[in-house]
């Protein structure tokens, strides 16, 4: 079973920073691509950032050249560098993995339990 931890989240003004951790366990944490997704209330968790396990990224629109989302060098955790953030930024985010299962293209995914961001105006 493959656990996530997030760590990292809090309460910043406008403009300020946070960086959120997320450590897995096993080899399918680093031979898989780990993404960070954030969910409001009454709305879809949506994608925020991924990255392989070769290290290619890709982010959404609203965040793009604000957070930067990295990999330790074993693999082992993901983080989620988070700069000049924004009251609208404010969620839970979650840390995803999402694991190949088939040939066919199947896939799984484990969640971590989520770290809440709070960004005040």
């Amino acid at each position: 079973q493959v656990k996530l931890v997030e760590s990292g989240g809090g309460f910043v003004q406008a403009g300020g920073s946070l960086r959120l951790s997320c450590v897995g366990s096993g080899r399918r944490f680093r031979s898989n691509t780990v993404g960070w997704y954030r969910q409001t209330p009454g709305k879809q968790r949506e994608l925020v950032a991924a990255i392989t396990s070769g290290g290619s990224t890709n982010y959404a629109e609203s965040v793009k050249g604000r957070f930067t989302i990295s990999r330790d060098n074993d693999g082992s955790a993901v983080y989620l560098q988070m700069n000049s953030l924004k009251p609208e930024d404010t969620a839970v985010y979650y840390c995803n993995l999402r694991v190949a299962v088939n040939v066919e293209g199947a896939t799984f995914d484990h969640w971590g339990q989520g770290t809440q961001v709070s960004v005040s105006s």
